[in-house]
């Protein structure tokens, strides 16, 4: 097991890192975002994130290296159930640190994070069809393909399929 990085919770001091990723445009064709966050909204949301994932549904972890302390992603826990023990899981990677493993250690650690203290059954996703490189990423972790919604997300004139993945913990 690699031990590049570290899942930590967001900080004061995150700001610049969290409107860089939140304000890449590119992002945004695998988000719900359409519209830039001010630096305002940003630092209001990172001084009110003292509550846990079973308050609110939802959980954001800064992935950072070990060795210099850089933020180079964040991975993202949300639609967090206890009744039924799951929650959806998200990653984004800075481009500059992509294909370094980073991804694959966030993910590993926060399924283990999912397992052992959130004590959940199983994780899922939701990948759209032109985004080939999260669907082998996610397969290449055994999560499996469930399901279809076709034409179900919008990008540019033309609309894709977006295909369901689980993983049992």
């Amino acid at each position: 097991m690699s031990n590049q990085i570290r899942l930590r919770a967001l900080e004061p001091t995150d700001l610049a890192f969290l409107y860089s990723i939140e304000n890449n445009q590119e992002n945004w064709s695998v988000s719900e975002t359409i519209i830039p966050f001010s630096e305002y909204l940003l630092k209001v949301y990172l001084e009110n994130i003292d509550k846990d994932i079973t308050q609110t549904k939802q959980l954001r972890l800064v992935i950072e290296t070990v060795n210099d302390k850089e933020a180079v992603g964040l991975i993202d826990l949300f639609d967090f159930n206890s009744v039924h023990s799951r929650c959806g899981v998200g990653v984004i990677i800075n481009k500059e640190s992509r294909e370094l493993g980073y991804a694959s250690e966030a993910l590993n650690k926060v399924l283990r994070y999912c397992k052992n203290v959130l004590n959940l059954y199983q994780v899922h996703c939701e990948i759209q069809e032109f985004n080939t490189v999260s669907q082998e990423f996610f397969t290449k972790h055994n999560f499996i393909k469930v399901g279809i919604k076709t034409n179900w997300w919008l990008k540019g004139n033309k609309y894709y399929d977006v295909y369901s993945y689980q993983y049992v913990l």
